[in-house]
């Protein structure tokens, strides 16, 4: 049922947050938009226009609210669920069962839920999962078979043997050949991403909307000969600091280790579009330029495409010689929010 203009100005007066994801208030004379439970000073009806989506808004050349701040919980963990995930971070053998859950107050159908959503997988197979993301590290490491599975809570090694091959296609034993690129999901105020890495570096930054993230998962997972499990990296925390401190306009330039498998050229693209400044934008023949092959505008172009890792490597600083937007894998609206972002921070 669509809200008449009516409803959605009530709501906002009254600052009702059971609207709150429903719709955003944008404000024709200041260029702002704001969540329903804004509490700012309401304008005048006339001077208002109400968006389904926070999209929708940016798109019409609305900024986002610096009190309400609408971009923030977009597609946010919700707290409890993310005080699960620390835990399971901070002790990757605890099984936390559903009677613990229920303990928490947390409806164990929920969780269900959210991760099918989130993740593809349930709850419990994410546990199982991140056990056996551990166990094999810890293998890696010249730990015995049978000490890394129960450290990890397996309470058999044929368990825990099935669980591994399911996994990574080869037996603990077998699995010294093998590698893993650790997975997590990350909030930003442009949505939800998920981050890859391995020992190197961080080797995966996208949004989780992104048409041809399955075909990056599958194009690493085959270059690295390595299996995507969720898991812990010590490179995400420095990921996580420094994503928020960019998105907080305190940081310009990222110092995460990066590890992009490429062909040479690609990696050399990507490098010369490392080096665009915060604030700034080129085009692919700027690129192209600076590269010193003037004609490879196509290629470069390409290249740019292949790129894995949003932000960091900061392919929405291109745009189209004439100025105009061109493709961006996040979305054409994250990127004109990006760069205005940056234009406004570089000061």
């Amino acid at each position: 049922m669509q809200l008449s203009f009516d409803r959605m100005y009530q709501a906002s007066l009254e600052k009702d947050v059971a609207f709150e994801g429903v719709f955003f208030t944008a404000v024709k004379t200041t260029g702002i938009f704001c969540r329903p439970s804004c509490r700012a000073r309401k304008p005048k009806p006339e001077n208002i226009e109400f968006f389904p989506t926070s999209k929708e808004c940016i798109l019409k050349g609305y900024r986002p609210c610096k009190v309400c701040r609408p971009l923030e919980q977009l597609d946010q963990t919700p707290d409890n669920i993310r005080q699960l995930l620390q835990d399971l971070a901070d002790e990757p053998g605890r099984k936390i069962t559903d009677a613990d859950l229920l303990q928490r107050g947390i409806a164990p159908h929920q969780i269900r839920r959210w991760f099918l959503k989130n993740h593809g997988i349930t709850f419990q197979a994410y546990q199982r999962m991140f056990r056996i993301n551990t166990a094999f590290k810890k293998i890696q490491q010249g730990e015995s078979v049978s000490g890394a599975a129960f450290d990890a809570g397996f309470e058999s090694l044929s368990g825990f043997g099935d669980s591994f091959r399911n996994i990574f296609g080869v037996s603990p034993k077998k699995s010294k050949a093998q590698r893993v690129i650790d997975l997590k999901r990350l909030e930003t105020p442009l949505g939800t991403m998920y981050a890859c890495a391995v020992e190197e570096g961080v080797c995966l930054l996208e949004f989780t909307d992104r048409k041809m993230l399955e075909t990056e998962f599958l194009y690493l997972s085959r270059v690295l000969n390595a299996t995507i499990v969720q898991g812990h990296n010590p490179h995400f925390a420095t990921l996580e600091a420094q994503l928020k401190a960019y998105f907080d306009g305190r940081r310009k330039s990222f110092t995460v280790p990066l590890y992009m498998p490429g062909s040479a050229f690609q990696q050399s693209v990507w490098r010369v579009l490392q080096e665009v400044p915060y604030g700034v934008t080129r085009s692919y023949k700027d690129q192209a330029v600076a590269l010193g092959k003037p004609e490879a505008i196509r290629a470069v172009a390409n290249a740019n495409g292949m790129n894995k890792i949003s932000i960091l490597v900061p392919c929405h600083r291109i745009i189209g010689a004439d100025g105009s937007m061109t493709g961006y894998g996040g979305g054409i609206w994250r990127k004109q929010w990006l760069l205005e972002f940056e234009k406004n921070n570089a000061r």
